[in-house]
């Protein structure tokens, strides 16, 4: 039985959100295509397709996490893949209690890494930190399980696996 590690799933996650940004061909169709090989295991199906349901459902209120972080740049002309990671993590960090912030942030980075420009890592960075900081000031990370939220963020396990 294979199993996918939830970095694998954060790509096609990814890839899911690219085509559909690009093509605004129906949601549906592009999950039934990119994730047809987690369409039989059901715990990495149902993360996969929470993660893009919530990430296109929240988008408004996720861009303006990103624009308070980016005062200096056009929101416009931020990479849609540095965007959509960015929408990613701070979905993550907002709406999926058992994810540790840690992981999330590392898992952009190493993501951001593989498919974006060579800058995108430490652009991505630095605003989900900022973000991280904002919710943990404001008292909006719902975080249980694994991973203390006090913790820095600013200092990755480049191992960090999940």
């Amino acid at each position: 039985m294979v199993t996918f590690k939830r970095r694998t799933i954060r790509e096609k996650v990814l890839q899911v959100l690219y085509a559909h940004t690009i093509s605004q061909e129906p949601i549906t169709s592009i999950i039934d295509y990119i994730l047809v090989d987690l369409k039989n295991k059901k715990y990495e199906f149902d993360f996969a397709k929470q993660l893009i349901y919530k990430v296109i459902q929240t988008q408004e209120e996720l861009d303006e996490y990103i624009k308070s972080k980016v005062t200096n740049w056009e929101f416009s002309r931020i990479a849609v893949i540095d965007k959509l990671l960015l929408r990613m993590g701070i979905c993550e960090l907002l709406y999926f209690e058992d994810i540790p912030p840690k992981v999330t942030i590392n898992e952009a980075i190493e993501i951001a890494k593989l498919y974006s420009t060579e800058k995108s890592s430490k652009f991505i960075n630095g605003v989900l930190d900022a973000v991280y900081d904002q919710l943990k000031e404001e008292k909006k990370l719902k975080k249980s399980g694994r991973g203390l939220i006090s913790e820095s963020t600013t200092k990755h396990n480049e191992n960090t696996k999940e």
